[in-house]
């Protein structure tokens, strides 16, 4: 496993978060589509996976709800895949969304994206879900995690 180092960003540091989106993922979006997204959320979450100086990963999400996290986006640049980048970041994020006091951890992936239906469960996340996607027009899975069970202490 890589020894990534994991930084946090700021929301309004979109022209890197396109870049990295960009690496990863197509179609291609520009800055001013993450602001868009962005705007008016509460409590966003950017990290950055970097092996030396250079950045080859990320994670961005957003509160769903006061007590639910929701991983909106992870990618990990192609070169650097299978080698737990992606891991660390899930792994900082549910680290942070516990330390923020929330209650749950969320994500969604399409059900044609095997890899990560893997990771989801790998990870302690259970499949609560499944919810059609117009835009995608797929089935997304609904993977979500208890962060009390996480840390090891009873709910409140």
């Amino acid at each position: 496993m890589a020894d990534a180092i994991i930084d946090r960003l700021s929301p309004s540091d979109t022209e890197t978060i396109a870049h990295l989106y960009n690496s990863v993922f197509r179609p291609a979006h520009d800055a001013a589509w993450f602001d868009r997204r962005l705007q008016g959320r509460h409590n966003p979450l950017i990290q950055v996976a970097r092996l030396g100086s250079d950045a080859v990963g990320f994670y961005l999400g957003l509160e769903l709800k006061p007590s639910t996290h929701c991983g909106w986006l992870l990618g990990v640049v192609s070169d650097f895949r299978r080698a737990g980048i992606g891991t660390q970041l899930m792994r900082a994020a549910v680290d942070w969304a516990a330390s923020e006091g929330y209650r749950y951890m969320r994500f969604e992936v399409p059900n044609s994206v095997r890899h990560s239906l893997h990771f989801g469960i790998a990870e302690g996340f259970d499949i609560v879900g499944i919810r059609w996607d117009g835009d995608l027009t797929t089935n997304l899975v609904i993977f979500e995690k208890a962060l009390h069970e996480h840390h090891g202490h009873e709910a409140d």
